[in-house]
């Protein structure tokens, strides 16, 4: 989404300081996270996004946990500490003691959980503000069922006069269905002597940021109300059923967004794709996969079925089949899977492959290279066009340390193969089956580690008597000698 901005300036007030006591966690509230982001990221890159220069977050129960959260996302963020939760307008008002400056312009007010407000809204909010000369906007909208919200109450002409929150409101203002999401904008200067004069005469006897309205009323200042349609931008979260279904939503409205760009989304239902992902076009997207964190797809790339991926960078027109991977790179026209792990480090260059039960952690696998099936690929550089046998172990850790194996270009290594690293392979050498590699092998070598087999004749009959072995031997011995020729 394209930032959005405005000539004169903005500051944003994110109130984050609420208990969250109904999510039950051990984590706050605005922690919890959908589509990638915590709901306080959600917010903050909502505000960041709508052209806001200056952003206080307002902080309380588990201030600590939130305040680190802000500031590993954004350390520009201003941090005000609520340290009693004593409303709406009490937090505005310790956010604003908390700014060097008075501010000046414009203050929009939202909320650490609402997490799919976007910053189109809040663009759209403050462009109706402006051009409408307000002193008070409000972003409103009507619902089914209002209880529980304040609601709006207009005068004959439809004049905005004053937000009743459902437990101040008598009958006639509950049964009106325009509520008051909490959301607005606010002259800088009118706030500041508002927030101030605020009492706490009110069913909860706390400080309400909507009184400000009826203030502006009385005073002849112009308010008004922005209505937004979709109502979905509007709902907080307050528990974990309510975040499960704000995130179906979400989710629902990322992959109608990347379908509407050209992917490919054979079940939108059973895929789940984060904000921060980004998909080319022809991309296709197979049921049952999850693309998460900063995860890229290029043109022409087939995900899935059944595959989760995070930071993983993907080339075009590769194939990811039943994997697991994590902060990896796969190169164009390059495969991987079904059941490969891709670990953090792991790069598959160009047209390469890692097949099935492969499992490949902090390694370079070069263009062309093909590490097939059932192998575990740790600390290697894998050169240009070389084929790892089936069953192949990278030996990595001594005990103490992490080593490194580096094989060559254009080598081919046999089945069931072990890497005892630091060990280099050279450039078109090879390896026969079941090879303990315990030194490096010079390019065009063959490395044999295998002794003589040794049959030590009547082992079962000794050692196994009277078992079905036993038994099966004899009878072999017993046949004819044609007999066992032909077996």
């Amino acid at each position: 989404m394209s930032t959005h901005s405005h000539p004169e300036q903005v500051t944003a007030i994110v109130l984050a300081a609420g208990s969250g006591r109904r999510m039950k966690s051990a984590r706050a509230k605005v922690l919890h996270e959908i589509a990638g982001r915590s709901m306080i990221e959600h917010a903050l890159v909502a505000v960041a996004e709508a052209g806001v220069r200056t952003t206080v977050a307002v902080v309380g129960h588990d201030r600590d946990q939130v305040s680190a959260a802000i500031a590993a996302h954004d350390p520009s963020v201003v941090l005000a500490v609520q340290e009693q939760q004593n409303g709406t307008g009490h937090a505005v008002h310790v956010a604003l003691e908390s700014l060097d400056t008075p501010p000046e312009g414009t203050v929009v007010v939202t909320y650490g959980d609402v997490p799919l407000l976007s910053s189109q809204t809040l663009s759209e909010l403050l462009v109706d503000h402006r051009a409408a000369a307000r002193i008070v906007t409000i972003l409103t909208a009507e619902v089914g069922d209002p209880t529980g919200y304040g609601r709006i109450v207009r005068d004959r002409d439809g004049a905005v006069t004053a937000i009743r929150e459902h437990r101040d409101a008598d009958d006639v203002e509950r049964s009106i269905r325009e509520i008051n999401s909490g959301i607005l904008v606010v002259d800088a200067e009118f706030l500041r002597h508002a927030v101030a004069s605020l009492e706490t005469d009110n069913a909860q006897g706390e400080l309400y940021l909507t009184d400000i309205v009826g203030r502006a009323v009385a005073e002849g200042r112009p308010v008004g109300a922005h209505v937004l349609e979709d109502v979905w931008q509007t709902e907080g979260v307050n528990d974990r059923v309510q975040l499960a279904r704000i995130g179906r939503e979400l989710n629902r409205r990322i992959t109608t967004h990347w379908m509407t760009e050209g992917v490919t989304i054979v079940d939108p239902d059973t895929t789940w794709i984060d904000s921060a992902v980004t998909l080319a076009a022809d991309v296709t997207i197979l049921p049952g996969t999850q693309l998460l964190g900063a995860t890229v797809v290029a043109a022409g790339a087939t995900i899935g079925p059944d595959t989760t991926l995070c930071n993983v960078e993907v080339g075009e027109r590769a194939t990811i089949v039943r994997t697991h991977g994590s902060d990896a790179v796969v190169g164009a026209d390059a495969t991987v899977g079904p059941f490969a792990y891709l670990r953090p480090g792991a790069e598959l260059g160009e047209g390469g492959k890692i097949g099935t039960f492969v499992e490949v952690k902090n390694s370079q696998i070069a263009a062309g290279a093909k590490v097939p099936h059932l192998s575990y690929v740790g600390d290697a550089t894998i050169g240009e066009g070389t084929n790892i046998g089936a069953g192949t172990i990278f030996a990595n850790y001594d005990g103490v340390n992490k080593n490194r194996t580096t094989v060559g270009r254009h080598a081919r290594t046999a089945s069931n193969n072990t890497f005892v690293a630091p060990v280099d392979i050279g450039d078109g050498a090879h390896t026969g089956a079941g090879t303990t590699v315990r030194h490096d092998v010079p390019p065009g070598a063959l490395a044999v580690g295998t002794s003589g087999q040794r049959n030590i004749e009547g082992w079962v009959a000794d050692r196994r008597p009277g078992s079905t072995s036993d038994r099966a031997a004899r009878e072999a011995q017993s046949a004819p000698t044609a007999e066992r020729t032909e077996h």
